[in-house]
């Protein structure tokens, strides 16, 4: 005999940074995805792909407060973040955003050495694909990792973001 599942639910809400629209979605466990973009729409399609399946209930009375966190810490993301987080991934993608954490505002580091630096065996390559994979804009911190020759490279949430937030947090 089957037996039913139900969906999860996923309430969000919208907001606005220096850096664009913003979607926050979370779950009974905390945070589940930060989204950046540049409009309402594309954002709940990235959230809908992110989450098949998922119920999404729009619900910005609920996440106000955290959406007001949210837009301070992505437009000075110096200031520390204390929300509860629902991170969703492989070991090694939970060990590369457990890395990304360590690195502190105001300093980058390479896919490669971010690698080297893990519990668990991984490719500069890998490191990659665990950011990309990263469903918490900012607040797992991709934008701090840069190519080996300390070029910016890929970010989900465009370039340009990833150039901004490392120049909002004063990198050399």
């Amino acid at each position: 005999m089957a037996t039913t599942t139900q969906a999860e639910t996923l309430a969000y809400g919208f907001g606005e940074t220096g850096l664009g629209h913003i979607l926050v979605a979370a779950s009974g466990a905390g945070l589940a995805a930060i989204l950046l973009g540049d409009g309402r729409g594309r954002l709940l399609r990235d959230l809908r792909e992110t989450f098949p399946g998922a119920g999404l209930i729009e619900d910005q009375t609920r996440l106000a407060d955290w959406i007001v966190a949210v837009e301070r810490h992505i437009d000075a993301p110096n200031t520390p973040f204390d929300l509860p987080l629902d991170q969703r991934g492989s070991d090694l993608e939970r060990a590369v955003w457990a890395a990304l954490t360590r690195i502190p505002p105001g300093d980058t580091t390479t896919y490669g050495a971010l690698a080297k630096s893990l519990p668990i065996a991984a490719t500069a390559q890998e490191v990659g694909a665990a950011c990309a994979a990263n469903r918490l804009a900012v607040v797992i911190p991709c934008h701090r990792v840069v190519k080996a020759d300390g070029s910016i490279s890929g970010y989900r949430w465009g370039v340009y973001r990833k150039r901004r937030l490392i120049n909002l947090e004063g990198v050399a």
